[in-house]
């Protein structure tokens, strides 16, 4: 902490305070030197509140009972689940943009029902002006392809699901 406590001191802190909130972030760390010996450390940090929103249920209907007796159809598969926990997710490694092809106008790298075998290139990812090459982490079928191309990703995105 600074030997001297000045308005300025309390002024900067406010700004720092500001700053952390018209730019999004969570934290920011900051040391002032005002000499040997004197220095200010500042740590703003601004803790999140999670809120879960209550969800809105539709009432139930009555539907008209049919006269007639029809074949049940076949269950639909269920598409609600997480795809980031199916065992086969291909996950992003990082932040960026992921491309399906090498170039704008190209074939895919893969399709859905491609068969691919481990460490086969699936997608690249855009981060940082670097065009990263995703590897399929094990051989199998492409089942589904959970992004568009030119999409942006987040570090742990599902992109894919190899089986």
């Amino acid at each position: 902490m600074s030997k001297h406590s000045t308005e300025a001191d309390v002024a900067f802190i406010k700004a720092l305070a500001e700053l952390l909130n018209q730019n999004d972030l969570t934290e920011l760390s900051v040391k002032r030197d005002y000499g040997i010996d004197d220095s200010l450390e500042v740590r703003v940090v601004k803790q999140a509140t999670v809120v879960a929103a209550p969800v809105a249920m539709p009432a139930p209907v009555a539907l008209p009972a049919p006269t007639t007796v029809a074949a049940a159809a076949p269950a639909a598969p269920v598409l609600s689940e997480d795809p980031a926990q199916h065992p086969g997710a291909v996950t992003s490694p990082m932040v960026g943009t992921a491309y399906l092809s090498a170039e704008p106008g190209a074939s895919p790298f893969v399709t859905i029902g491609a068969i691919v075998t481990e460490g086969q290139t699936v997608l690249i990812i855009e981060a940082m002006k670097t065009m990263n090459h995703i590897p399929a982490p094990r051989a199998g079928t492409v089942k589904r392809i959970l992004i568009a191309d030119g999409n942006p990703v987040e570090y742990g995105a599902p992109l894919m699901i190899i089986e």
